[in-house]
């Protein structure tokens, strides 16, 4: 298509605006997560980080921490299921979980052994929920045995419950089930795969 010369003037007018339009519209977004944070409105902030095992997503409600979701989980459907099972009024806000990817870069470089977040545990109930309360008791660099961790939870035979506690963890790292091990010694499953326990298994060991 031909630009004719009243065309380009009005090109070479916009084009300053256009080259400012990322930070333009980053300033108008982070305005209104503010106003939604202040009028309440706001109920899920989200981000992502990158990481040595890849790209995680951060989720907090105003209780806290409520969702870390490895890649493989598809952060989009993630997301959505928030919105299903929690509330629609979903928002990127990196501000809001600053801290958040702060202490996860601090571990992730070896120089913070826990996390001091608040955690809202609603998408966990009952034997689960005790499960989860139980991770973060086990020591940075220690591991514990679905078996010792079903004694621990209060049901002793309920080491399959375990299992299923641990693959269906709503905030994996923080809520360390990948320190969950089975009586052999071997890893088990890990909802960001095999190579992320070990990974991180390595580094806590180092």
């Amino acid at each position: 298509m031909t630009i004719h010369h009243d065309d380009a003037n009005v090109a070479e007018l916009l084009a300053p605006l256009e080259s400012a339009e990322p930070a333009v519209m980053q300033r108008l977004h982070d305005r209104l997560a503010a106003a939604a944070a202040e009028q309440h409105t706001l109920d899920i902030a989200y981000r992502t980080v990158d990481s040595p095992i890849g790209k995680l997503l951060l989720a907090a409600t105003e209780r806290g921490m409520v969702r870390v979701a490895f890649e493989v989980e598809d952060h989009d459907a993630v997301l959505q299921l928030l919105a299903e099972k929690l509330s629609p009024r979903i928002l990127f806000s990196a501000s809001r979980l600053d801290t958040a990817a702060r202490e996860l870069d601090e571990y992730f470089a070896g120089t913070r052994h826990q996390f001091d977040l608040p955690l809202d545990f609603s998408l966990s109930r009952g034997f689960r929920l005790s499960v989860l309360e139980h991770l973060p008791q086990i020591a940075y660099g220690h591991t514990e045995s679905y078996a010792q961790v079903a004694l621990a939870a209060g049901s002793p035979r309920a080491v399959r419950a375990v299992g299923t506690a641990c693959a269906t963890n709503p905030l994996p790292v923080i809520v360390p089930c990948h320190r969950v091990v089975k009586s052999d010694g071997s890893f088990g499953n890990y909802l960001g795969g095999t190579e992320a326990k070990r990974a991180l298994l390595a580094l806590e060991a180092a």
